[in-house]
C-alpha cells in the first residue's frame, strides 16, 4: 500500500472533500504497516473497499413553515460499512452540513464502532437545515418530511441512526413518531429515543463521560489521577455538559466553556448550579457563551477567541472538527497541558496531533475517546432488543468497562519503542483490523 497514491486517486474521484481526504489519510497512515504485513488483506484489496462507502442517499426535503411558505433543504445518509454490525451513525442538522463532512464523520464512525467491540458498522447522515430559531412545528415538519425520504433504508437490523448535532430528544421524537407511522412497527431503529418511549439512562451526557472516563485511564499509564486538575472545555452542548458533570464527578476543576461567539474563563470552577446554567444557555436557542460571565460574578468573556491558551492540566476539545490548530497546540504545550482528549470528531488539525505528540503530550482522538456516545446507543440497541431497562448506575459501569477496553486496545497496538503511545495509531489499527478480518471472512461484497 502506498498512501500518497491512493490519496491521489481518491482526490481526484472526490475533488474537494476535504474534511473526508483528512481523515482517510490520518488512517491509512496509522495502517500503513500493518497493511502491508498481511498479504490476505492486500489481495482483498481492504483498503479500496474500506475507504469508499457502501451507498451515499441524498434527497430533497421539502417542507413547510409556520407562515406556509415552502423551503428545500437536502438529505444526506452515508452508509459506509457493515462488515461487523448494522450501519449505524448520527443524524446532524446544521447549516454546515454537506457530502464531506458526512463522508468524513461516517468513515470514523466505522473504526469508532469497531473499537467499541459492539456489533455496529459506521455510517453518518443528516440535512443542511438548522433547528436554531425554528419553532417546534416547524422541526416537527421538517423531521416527518425527513423521514419519509429514509424510512425505508433504514431498521433495528439495517441501519440505526442516533442524534448529533442539532438533533437532540426533540426532533429524534419526531424522527421516530413518523418511522412509526410508515413502518407500522415500534422497533429500536433510531437510539438517543426518550427514556419513556425506548430510550436508555445516561445517553446524552455519555459522549463526554466517556471522554472522561479515557482521560482518566490516560492519565493513570504516567502515574496522574484527575483529582485536584484543571480543565479546559469547549462547546456547550451535550458533549462538554457531560464531561463537566463527570470531571467534577471525579475531582476536577473545570474553568472554561466556549462557543462561536468566544469562551467564558471561570477560575472558581463549573460546577453544580453553573453546569445547570449551560442547560438554560442551549436551550434558549442562542448559539452563545457570552450571557455565563454576566450570571456569574467569578467568570469573564474573552470575544472571539478559543480556549486553548488559559493554562490548565488538560484540554478537551468538545466542539467541533478542526478547532484546535497548531498554535493552539503551541500554547497548551508552553503553559504545560499534560493531556488533550478529543470530546468531538477530529477537533485537532495534523499540525496540532504533531506538535503534541512531539513533546510526548497525551493525545487521545475522537475516535477513541469519544467512542462512548455511540457504545450507550449500543447498548441502547441491546436493551430495546431485550425489552428492558437498566439502571443509570449499569449502562454507566459497562460504558465505563467500554472505555477502559478501548483504552487497553490503544496502547496494545500504539505503543512505541520508546514507551509513548501513540493513541491515533493505537485507535487505527485496533478498529481496523476487526472491521477488515470481517471484510476477508465474509468475501467479495
Amino acid at each position: 500500500m502506498n498512501v500518497d497514491t491512493i490519496m491521489n486517486d481518491l482526490v481526484k474521484r472526490h475533488p474537494g472533500e476535504v474534511e473526508y481526504h483528512q481523515a482517510v489519510r490520518e488512517v491509512l497512515e496509522s495502517i500503513e504497516e500493518v497493511y502491508n504485513e498481511n498479504p490476505h488483506f492486500r489481495s482483498a484489496n481492504i483498503v479500496d473497499r474500506i475507504i469508499e462507502p457502501d451507498r451515499v442517499m441524498v434527497f430533497k426535503v421539502p417542507w413547510a413553515d409556520d407562515q406556509g411558505s415552502v423551503h428545500v433543504n437536502l438529505g444526506y445518509r452515508i452508509q459506509f460499512n457493515n462488515a461487523i454490525g448494522p450501519y449505524k451513525g448520527g443524524l446532524r442538522f446544521h447549516a454546515s452540513v454537506n457530502l464531506s463532512i458526512l463522508k468524513f464523520l461516517g468513515f470514523e464512525q466505522i473504526f469508532k464502532n469497531s473499537l467499541t467491540s459492539l456489533p455496529m458498522g459506521g455510517a453518518k447522515g443528516g440535512s443542511d437545515f438548522d433547528p436554531k430559531g425554528k419553532s417546534n412545528a416547524e422541526i416537527m415538519r421538517f423531521c416527518q418530511a425527513f423521514m419519509m425520504e429514509l424510512w425505508n433504508n433504514i431498521g433495528p437490523d439495517t441501519d440505526v441512526p442516533a442524534g448529533d448535532i442539532g438533533v437532540g430528544g426533540r426532533e429524534i421524537g419526531y424522527l421516530y413518531g413518523m418511522y412509526r407511522k410508515l413502518a407500522r412497527e415500534n422497533t429500536g431503529v433510531l437510539t438517543g429515543k426518550g427514556i419513556n418511549w425506548g430510550g436508555s439512562l445516561i445517553r446524552p451526557e455519555a459522549t463526554g463521560f466517556g471522554c472522561v472516563y479515557f482521560t482518566k485511564e490516560m492519565l493513570a499509564t504516567k502515574g496522574e489521577i484527575l483529582k485536584g486538575k484543571t480543565v479546559a472545555i469547549s462547546g456547550f452542548g451535550n458533549v462538554a455538559w457531560g464531561a463537566a458533570l463527570k470531571v467534577t464527578e471525579l475531582g476536577g476543576k473545570v474553568v472554561t466553556l466556549s462557543g462561536p461567539d468566544g469562551y467564558v474563563y471561570d477560575p472558581e470552577g463549573i460546577s453544580a448550579e453553573k453546569i445547570e446554567y449551560m442547560l438554560e444557555l442551549r436551550a434558549s436557542n442562542e448559539d452563545i457563551v457570552a450571557p455565563y460571565a454576566l450570571e456569574f460574578d467569578s467568570a469573564q468573556f474573552v470575544q472571539g477567541k478559543r480556549p486553548w491558551e488559559v493554562k490548565v492540566d488538560i484540554a478537551l476539545p468538545c466542539a467541533t472538527q478542526n478547532e484546535l490548530d497548531g498554535a493552539d497546540a503551541e500554547l497548551l504545550i508552553a503553559n504545560g497541558c499534560i493531556c488533550v482528549c478529543e470530546g468531538a470528531n477530529m477537533p485537532c488539525t495534523p499540525e496540532a496531533i504533531e506538535k503534541l505528540q512531539e513533546k510526548q503530550v497525551l493525545y487521545a482522538p475522537g475516535k477513541a475517546a469519544n467512542a462512548g456516545g455511540v457504545a450507550t446507543s449500543g447498548l441502547e440497541m441491546a436493551q430495546n432488543s431485550m425489552k428492558i431497562n437498566w439502571s443509570r448506575a449499569e449502562v454507566d459501569d459497562r460504558l465505563h468497562h467500554i472505555m477502559t477496553n478501548i483504552h487497553e486496545n490503544c496502547v496494545k497496538y500504539g505503543t512505541n519503542a520508546d514507551g509513548y503511545v501513540d493513541y491515533v495509531k493505537g485507535a487505527n489499527i485496533a478498529g481496523f483490523l476487526k472491521v477488515a478480518d470481517a471484510m476477508v471472512d465474509q468475501g467479495l461484497l
